[in-house]
C-alpha cells in the first residue's frame, strides 16, 4: 500500500514555476483541441451553466440571507463617512 506524502514541500507540477506550468498546460490544451477532445463554450452554454450554478447556490436560503446581510452592511458602511473603514473590516471579519 503506498504511503502518503506528508511533506509540505511541493513536488512535481506544483514545484515548477508558474511560467513552466503555463507552457505545459498550453501544450495540453492545444493537443486536446487538435484531437477533438476539448470543448469551447458558446455564450449561450455559458449563460445556462451560470444559471444552473446560481440556482444551486440560491437553494440554501440561510446562506443567501447571510451574504445578503453582509452586502447590505458593507454598502451602508460605505455611506457613513465618519466611521473608519478599518472598523467595518474588523466587524466583517469578526462575523465570518
Amino acid at each position: 500500500m503506498p504511503t502518503q506524502n506528508t511533506s509540505l514541500t511541493p513536488r512535481g507540477f506544483a514545484a515548477m514555476d508558474s511560467e513552466r506550468q503555463r507552457e505545459i498546460s498550453s501544450i495540453g490544451g492545444r493537443a486536446a483541441h487538435a484531437g477533438g477532445h476539448a470543448h469551447r463554450f458558446t455564450s449561450e452554454e455559458a449563460r445556462a451553466a451560470g444559471r444552473k450554478g446560481g440556482s444551486a447556490v440560491s437553494r440554501d436560503r440561510e446562506h443567501m440571507a447571510t451574504i445578503g446581510r453582509r452586502g447590505g452592511r458593507s454598502r451602508s458602511r460605505a455611506k457613513e463617512p465618519d466611521e473608519a473603514p478599518s472598523a467595518a473590516i474588523k466587524e466583517f471579519a469578526h462575523e465570518a
